[in-house]
């Protein structure tokens, strides 16, 4: 039986991909010494906050992640990010496949408002995998099963995230709301003639200031 060893080995940003995106190196090594004829790969990435050190400001602005820091021995759970299916050719001894890797800026998604709470460093992920190899055996083909229990780490460089996200939303940010809350907020853009929705944010963000005070 074929025996797999993934390891990821780089990434880089894909600026012409529909939507923010990157692409992950990946070398998969049979090691047994037997042909693969292909491999219908399934990989769950996940995100492991706790497999790095934030900045007091990483913190206060990861709060409403995971609340303050005091309790994140308890709090510091793993994120779903992603699952990504791909098809992987034949090979003999190793191979290098490609994985890409879209995701999306909306803030309201855990994945992403940890991404951009970072200011530097690192986003450790875990690659998780399952999925079918297809081999040949006395002129028969063989079928088995990727074991769950094949896995590997990376560490993505923030600056490619943001790199990635920059590629199609530069200096911008986006969130989504309810139409009756964007039906509110257009009406007093209008009432105020404000001309972007930027100004309308901010001119809320000034009354609230100013009530406060």
């Amino acid at each position: 039986m074929a025996e797999l060893v993934f390891d990821a080995i780089g990434a880089r940003v894909d600026p012409y991909a529909v939507v923010p995106s990157f692409e992950l190196s990946l070398r998969i090594s049979e090691t047994s010494g037997e042909k693969v004829d292909a491999i219908a790969l399934r990989s769950q990435i996940r995100i492991e906050p706790f497999r790095r050190i934030y900045t007091d400001a990483e913190a206060e602005r990861l709060n409403d992640l995971f609340g303050e820091r005091i309790r994140w021995a308890d709090t510091l759970k793993p994120l779903q990010f992603t699952t990504i299916s791909t098809m992987v050719p034949g090979f003999t001894g190793s191979i290098e496949a490609n994985l890409p890797v879209p995701f999306t800026y909306d803030l309201q998604i855990a994945s992403t408002r940890y991404f951009s709470s970072l200011d530097d460093g690192e986003i450790p992920l875990l690659l998780l995998f399952s999925g079918t190899i297809f081999g040949t055996a006395d002129g028969r083909m063989r079928v088995q099963q990727v074991p769950w229990s094949k896995e590997t780490t990376f560490r993505l460089p923030v600056s490619q995230w943001r790199e990635a996200v920059d590629a199609h939303f530069p200096d911008t940010s986006w969130i989504t709301m309810s139409r009756q809350t964007l039906d509110e907020l257009g009406q007093f853009k209008s009432r105020n003639a404000l001309p972007t929705w930027d100004a309308t944010v901010l001119a809320l963000l000034a009354r609230a200031g100013q009530e406060e005070s």
